[in-house]
């Protein structure tokens, strides 16, 4: 009987790579909320969600919840501080990838090294984000 055909189990390795990548992304939608909230007290909560942008934060159980005002956003971001167009515009992103990409344009973002003038709470809400982003 050949061997070719038979599969062999997966490596020790392997095994241990996709079991720690599943745990992480299981509990990523929960961990992102914690990010996208943390991001919008910081950015400015007037900016997403539907209703009364403090209620929509304190009550908001998913990211669905706070989605970002795009119409509003692209109003205001023009008369921000450089820092704060950046990071708003980098939430953005995470919501919609072509509007978000347009807005780090006008901020003059090129790559991520641009991302070095926020401050480390702000760099830190964004990575979390990256971490663990599933799609929105």
């Amino acid at each position: 009987m050949s061997t070719a055909n038979q599969t062999s189990p997966l490596d020790e390795n392997t095994r241990k790579s996709i079991v720690r990548e599943l745990d992480h992304f299981s509990s990523a939608p929960a961990r992102f909320l914690e990010a996208w909230k943390r991001g919008v007290r910081l950015a400015g909560p007037q900016f997403f969600g539907m209703g009364s942008p403090r209620a929509d934060l304190d009550h908001a159980e998913t990211k669905w919840d706070l989605c970002p005002k795009m119409n509003l956003i692209d109003r205001a971001i023009g008369v921000m501080s450089s820092g704060e167009k950046v990071f708003l515009a980098a939430l953005t992103s995470f919501y919609n990838a072509e509007d978000g990409g347009e807005l780090l344009k006008r901020a003059h973002v090129q790559g991520l090294a641009d991302f070095g003038g926020l401050d480390l709470e702000r760099r830190a809400v964004i990575a979390a984000l990256l971490l663990n982003y599933t799609g929105w």
